[in-house]
């Protein structure tokens, strides 16, 4: 196989890179790194500017090894930023170049891979002392070859400077995560309107897959439980007269992904689960009232369980916000605690516009069932914008 730096490359008509190399040069200063060895589809698909393998979109295994896409990236030579990506990906490359100044797309399998990768580091005099991987997106065998092949250089996460690369949308991003956004809702409802008694969670779910692939996303996963049952997997569980449905799906548009939630009735709900999901809603507004720039993740936190625990669901409810982009829970990290905690980098640090975030409410009523609402919103200049609307109330089934 021949390497990166010996077979001709094909050029892109510009060298621009997609993203901001100051900001990254910034964070890898900060992180102490010299050069980026980025193996993640999600970032591969940043850096390159919206780049992913086609083949490989939902996998990554291949006969009797794996994809490995590679991005290298010295820090303030993007001159000599390379992408090594897989041999499937050449008619992708003919269609749309990428920028990056070298790219190879021969390997098939991660030693293929990493051979290149290591041929253009060597050829083209790459610093070597500080490498940054993405330790959780790197094979034990890659992972070997690498440490064997620069013993003097000292390895570290890149996790945390790519993903604050990552944390201030583009409008382009942020025109996609509201499309998949709404169009998640326009499916939920779509799906809501055909259900009809006595189909399963199976066959519902089934249906909200092919209203959100033909609205053009790419579906992910959906949770979903009925009547009074907190069990969100798929199952022959049918739906019955009077009971209620939790929807919560996630789909993606360009791999920007729409996270949202709703609820819907197969009859008409009593008083009780009017006011219980007016409790929700109002937990959500509280969270919505201080989204700006400048306010911290303890704020939305802060003003979100107050008004949670001034509310009679408190014992069986909680709240939660996190980031979203091209993966769940992405930065802003608002919280170091609460039910999915991570630490919370950004709990105490200003919002900016741009960012985006993901805010849900979660009744799991011991005798209702499951109610829950989920938003997605983006920073604006003078405050926040929700990326979907729609389907806020009691949705009814067939109506």
């Amino acid at each position: 196989m021949s390497s990166i730096a010996t077979q001709a490359p094909l050029r892109a008509e510009t060298h621009e890179p997609p993203f901001d190399t100051g900001k990254l040069d910034r964070l890898m200063e900060e992180a102490g790194i010299d050069m980026l060895l980025a193996t993640s589809k999600h970032n591969i698909q940043y850096l390159l500017g919206g780049h992913r393998s086609d083949f490989f979109h939902f996998m990554d295994a291949l006969g009797t090894s794996r994809y490995l896409p590679i991005f290298i990236y010295a820090k303030a030579m993007p001159d000599v930023a390379a992408y090594i990506g897989h041999q499937l990906e050449r008619h992708q490359r003919q269609v749309s170049p990428f920028w990056t100044p070298m790219s190879s797309v021969g390997p098939s399998g991660v030693e293929d891979a990493l051979r290149e990768a290591i041929t253009h580091i060597r050829e083209t005099g790459l610093p070597v002392g500080r490498i940054g991987v993405e330790t959780a997106f790197l094979p034990m065998n890659a992972a070997r070859i690498l440490s064997d092949a620069f013993p003097e250089a000292t390895f570290h996460d890149a996790l945390f400077p790519l993903e604050r690369l990552r944390a201030i949308k583009t409008p382009r991003e942020i025109a996609l995560l509201r499309r998949a956004s709404q169009k998640v809702i326009d499916s939920m409802m779509a799906t809501v309107a055909a259900i009809t008694e006595g189909m399963t969670k199976e066959d519902i779910i089934q249906r909200l897959r092919l209203e959100e692939v033909g609205r053009g996303l790419t579906f992910e996963y959906c949770f979903l439980s009925l009547s009074t049952s907190l069990n969100r997997a798929p199952s022959a569980q049918s739906l019955k007269k009077g009971d209620i449905l939790s929807i919560d799906s996630g789909g993606n548009d360009k791999g920007y992904i729409g996270d949202l939630a709703r609820m819907a009735i197969l009859g008409e709900p009593d008083d009780e689960l009017v006011g219980l999901l007016d409790d929700v809603e109002a937990v959500q507004q509280a969270a919505f009232a201080v989204i700006r720039p400048g306010a911290t993740g303890d704020d939305i936190y802060r003003v979100a369980e107050d008004r949670l625990h001034a509310s009679p669901i408190a014992p069986d409810a909680h709240f939660l916000a996190h980031g979203m982009g091209l993966i769940s829970h992405e930065a802003p990290r608002l919280t170091g605690r609460g039910p999915i905690p991570y630490e919370g980098y950004d709990a105490d640090r200003p919002l900016e516009a741009g960012m985006v975030i993901s805010v849900e409410t979660t009744l799991a009523h011991p005798r209702r069932g499951l109610i829950k609402l989920e938003d997605s919103l983006v920073v604006t200049e003078d405050g926040h914008a929700l990326l979907g609307e729609g389907g806020r109330g009691w949705n009814r089934v067939g109506a």
